[in-house]
C-alpha cells in the first residue's frame, strides 16, 4: 500500500515536471528572439496564414447563404470591398508600425497608457480567445460534417457530430502536448492543394451555369422578387453583409508572423524595411485571392445549390463547395475535396492553438495578471483544449450556431486595429490619413455593431471570456504584487561610487519622499529617522527616492542616478512600484559589496486597506510592510535579509 501511494506521488511530480517544462524559447524584452525563427519567403509564410484565412471557405458560403439568401452575391461583393479598400490598407500600416509580430493591440497598449491601455488589451484579449477559440471548435465542427456527409463514411458516424468533434480536437491538443513546430511545409502543401480543388470547382460551377441558362435568370427573379429597387437590394444588403463577417478573418494572424517573414540583409531591427515590403505582398496577396474565392464561391453556391440544402439537416450544410464538388465530380474527387478539407480546417484549428499559445504569454505575464506556468505551453494546451471541449458541448459542434460568435471576435479585432491605426494617423498630424482610416473605422464600427444586434450570441460569448480573463488577471495581479518585480537593475557612475562609500561601514538608506529636493528636506529627514532609530550622528548615510512612473506595469529596469545636493547623496530612480524597487535595490547592493545593507522608513497612518488599495493601482502604499515582505519571499534565509526598520 505505501509502495503504491509513493509511486502515485513519484509519477504526479514527473507529470507535473514534464508538464512545466519550458518548451518555449527563451524571450529578449518584449519580443521573441527573431533567431530563434527561421524565416521563409512571404509566399510560404501566406501560406501559414491561409490555413486560417482560406479555410473559412470550408463553410463561408453556406453561411452567407443562410444569412443572405438569394443576396448573397451581393452582399458579399461589399464584403470583398471592405476587405480590399478598408481592412487591407489598415493592416498594411499595421505591419509598418508594428513589424515585431505584435500587432495592432501592442500598438493600442503604446497609445493608450496606465490602466485604461491594460483594461482594454484584457477586453481585446477577450475577443482574441473568443475568436481563436471558436476557430478551433469551428473548424474541427465543419470537418466533422465533411467527414460526416461523406457517402462513403459508415452510417453509423451520422449521429455522432459531437464525440467526433470532441476527437478533432482532443488531437489537436495532443499534437501540441507533444511539442508543436512551425509546420510551413505542411501549410503550404495544404494550401496550394487545397486552393487547386477549389478553382477547378468554381471552374465548374460557372461551366454549370453556362450551360445551363436557366439559372442565372432563376436567381434573378428571386433576387428581384422583394427588392424591384435596385438600390434598396444594395441597401439591404449592406444591412446583411455583416453576417458574412467570417470571410475577414486572417489579418490580425497575417501581422503577427512578421518575424517569420524573410526581409533582406539591409534591414534594421528598428526598420526592416524588406520584411515589411514582404509582409505587406503577404496581406494584399492573400486579399486578393481570399476575395476572387469569396465572390466566386459564392455566387456558384447560390445560383447552383436549392436553398432547402443549406439549412440545417440539409446535404449542404457547412459544406456547400463539397456538395458541389460530390454532385458535379462523383464520390471518388469529393472524397479527395472533403479529405483536402477536413486537412485545411484541422490545421486551421492549429494555427489559432499557436496564436493563442503566443498572445498569454506576451501580455499577461507581463503585465503580472498570470502566474508564471502561463509562460510554458503545455498547461495553457490543456486549458484551451478543456475551453474547446465546453464551448463544442453548448454549440452542440453546429457551425452555423458558432458563426456569431466567430464573426464577433474577428470583427472587434479589425476594428480596434482601425481605430489605433487611425489614432496613429492623428498623432504624427497626417490629416489626409486620419480622415481615410476614421471612415473606415467608422464602417467597421457600424459592422461590428449590426452583427452584435443580429447575432448577440457573439458578444455573450466573448464577454464571458473578457470577464474570466479580467477575474483571473485582478488575482494574479494581487497575488504576485510581492514579486520583486524587477529586470535588473542598472546604476550610473555616481551611485556606484556612493554605495561603494558608504560600504567601507554599516550601509544605511534612509527612503524618502521626494518634495522641494533642496538641502533642508533631508537635513530635516536625517534628524528625524536618526532620532528615531537612534543612528549615531557620526555614521554616514544614504538617502533612497523611487518615483511611480507607470504603476499600471509589473516588471521593468530600474536605472539608478547618483546626485549630491549639498552634503547629502541620494540614489534616485523610478519604478512601477516603490517597495518593490526599493527590495530589489537593497538586494543588489547586498550581492555587490557582500554587505547587509539597512533600510529606515516612517510609520504611515489610515486604514491599511485604504494603503493596499494604493499599492495594487498606484504602486505606493504602506511601503515599509510591503518591502519587508517583499524581501521575505526574495530571500528565504532569515540571515541574509536586509534590514528593514520603521520609527516614529
Amino acid at each position: 500500500m505505501a509502495k503504491s501511494i509513493v509511486s502515485k506521488k513519484r509519477l504526479s511530480k514527473q507529470f507535473i515536471r514534464w508538464l512545466l517544462e519550458e518548451d518555449r524559447r527563451k524571450r529578449q524584452g518584449r519580443y521573441h528572439k527573431e533567431e530563434s525563427h527561421r524565416q521563409h519567403p512571404w509566399w510560404q509564410v501566406m501560406c501559414l496564414t491561409g490555413v486560417d484565412y482560406f479555410s473559412t471557405l470550408g463553410y463561408q458560403p453556406g453561411i452567407a447563404a443562410l444569412a443572405a439568401g438569394a443576396l448573397s452575391p451581393v452582399a458579399t461583393l461589399i464584403l470583398v470591398l471592405l476587405t480590399l479598400f478598408g481592412a487591407l490598407p489598415i493592416y498594411r500600416r499595421i505591419a509598418a508600425e508594428s513589424n515585431h509580430g505584435e500587432g495592432s493591440i501592442a500598438m493600442l497598449e503604446r497609445l493608450l497608457s496606465w490602466w485604461q491601455g491594460k483594461l482594454l488589451v484584457l477586453c481585446l484579449l477577450g475577443f482574441v480567445a473568443t475568436d481563436f477559440i471558436i476557430t478551433i471548435t469551428l473548424s474541427a465542427a465543419d470537418a466533422t460534417a465533411h467527414i460526416i456527409e461523406n457517402p462513403l463514411a459508415a452510417n453509423w458516424v451520422h449521429n455522432q457530430t459531437i464525440p467526433i468533434t470532441l476527437i478533432l480536437i482532443a488531437l489537436l491538443g495532443a499534437v501540441f502536448l507533444k511539442g508543436f513546430k512551425e509546420a510551413i511545409g505542411i501549410a503550404v502543401f495544404l494550401v496550394a492543394v487545397y486552393l487547386l480543388l477549389n478553382f477547378i470547382v468554381v471552374g465548374v460551377g460557372f461551366y454549370q451555369i453556362l450551360t445551363h441558362p436557366e439559372a442565372l435568370p432563376n436567381w434573378q427573379t428571386a433576387l428581384f422578387s422583394r427588392h424591384s429597387n435596385p438600390l434598396i437590394l444594395v441597401g439591404v444588403s449592406l444591412i446583411v453583409f455583416p453576417k458574412l463577417a467570417l470571410g475577414l478573418s486572417g489579418f490580425e494572424t497575417g501581422v503577427t508572423v512578421m518575424p517569420l517573414v524573410k526581409g533582406s540583409s539591409s534591414d534594421t531591427p528598428q526598420y526592416p524595411r524588406a520584411r515589411i515590403e514582404n509582409t505587406r505582398k503577404l496581406l494584399t496577396t492573400a486579399a486578393v485571392i481570399m476575395s476572387f474565392f469569396l465572390l466566386t464561391t459564392s455566387f456558384i453556391t447560390t445560383l447552383l445549390i436549392p436553398a432547402a440544402e443549406f439549412a440545417q439537416g440539409g446535404k449542404a450544410n457547412g459544406r456547400a463547395l463539397a456538395y458541389l464538388a460530390h454532385l458535379y465530380f462523383g464520390n471518388a474527387f469529393g472524397t479527395i475535396y472533403d479529405l483536402s478539407t477536413i486537412s485545411i480546417l484541422w490545421f486551421a484549428g492549429a494555427s489559432a492553438m499557436a496564436g493563442l499559445l503566443n498572445i498569454v504569454p506576451r501580455y499577461l505575464p507581463r503585465y503580472g495578471m498570470a502566474p508564471n506556468w502561463a509562460r510554458v505551453s503545455r498547461p495553457l494546451v490543456l486549458v484551451y483544449t478543456a475551453i474547446a471541449f465546453f464551448v463544442t458541448i453548448i454549440f452542440r459542434a453546429n457551425v452555423e450556431a458558432q458563426g456569431g460568435a466567430y464573426a464577433t471576435g474577428v470583427l472587434v479585432l479589425i476594428t480596434s486595429a482601425a481605430f489605433a491605426v487611425t489614432l496613429s494617423a492623428r498623432r504624427h498630424k497626417e490629416k489626409r490619413a486620419t480622415f481615410v482610416f476614421g471612415i473606415i473605422t467608422v464602417l467597421f464600427v457600424y459592422t461590428t455593431v449590426v452583427n452584435i444586434i443580429e447575432r448577440p450570441e457573439g458578444i455573450r460569448i466573448a464577454a464571458c471570456f473578457i470577464g474570466a480573463i479580467i477575474f483571473t488577471s485582478l488575482i494574479s495581479r494581487v497575488w504576485r504584487s510581492t514579486e520583486l518585480r524587477v529586470e535588473r537593475i542598472e546604476i550610473d557612475d555616481n551611485a556606484h561610487q556612493f554605495i561603494a562609500e558608504e560600504s567601507q561601514g554599516a550601509i544605511r538608506i534612509i527612503a524618502n519622499r521626494l518634495n522641494t529636493g533642496d538641502a533642508l528636506e533631508y537635513f530635516l529627514k536625517e534628524k528625524e529617522v536618526r532620532d528615531d532609530n537612534h543612528i549615531p550622528p557620526d555614521d554616514p548615510i544614504l538617502f533612497l527616492e523611487i518615483k511611480v512612473s507607470d504603476a499600471s506595469e509589473f516588471a521593468e529596469v530600474v536605472k539608478v542616478k547618483g546626485l549630491q545636493v549639498g552634503d547629502y547623496r541620494i540614489l534616485r530612480a523610478e519604478s512601477a512600484a516603490v517597495p518593490n524597487a526599493i527590495a530589489a535595490l537593497l538586494l543588489y547592493i547586498r550581492d555587490q559589496t557582500g554587505k547587509i545593507p539597512h533600510a529606515y522608513f516612517g510609520w504611515v497612518e489610515g486604514n491599511p486597506i485604504q494603503y493596499l488599495l494604493r499599492f495594487i493601482l498606484f504602486g505606493e502604499g504602506d511601503i515599509a510592510v510591503i518591502t519587508r515582505e517583499v524581501v521575505r519571499r526574495a530571500e528565504k534565509d532569515p540571515e541574509r535579509r536586509p534590514g528593514i526598520h520603521v520609527g516614529g
